[in-house]
């Protein structure tokens, strides 16, 4: 079963987010779902929120991100973000172009 992941990173910026990207993708970018190296990512969008930087994300199921966040975890937390929990709920429909 699909699932939306909401990100919240109180007091983060741009900044923090292109750090993750670049260490994620050894400094590729990510421009292309093939440039985070997980099958399982459907949609993702990042954008700065009031106090902070959002990620939203559809994974095809708690699995694929688990998987992924096996690569990200580590990274947030050297980055000083062990503590980060991200908000996960069931996706009813999901539409792609």
């Amino acid at each position: 079963m699909a699932i939306i992941v909401t990100f919240d990173l109180p007091g983060a910026g741009q900044d923090l987010y292109d750090e993750v990207i670049d260490r994620v993708t050894d400094g590729k970018g990510f421009t292309r779902f093939t440039d985070v190296g997980n099958p399982g990512l459907i949609s993702h969008a990042a954008g700065p929120a009031e106090g902070g930087f959002r990620v939203t994300e559809v994974w095809e199921s708690a699995e694929a991100l688990e998987a992924h966040a096996k690569t990200f975890g580590p990274i947030l937390a050297a980055l000083g973000h062990a503590d980060l929990r991200p908000t996960i709920i069931p996706a009813h429909n999901v539409v792609v172009r």
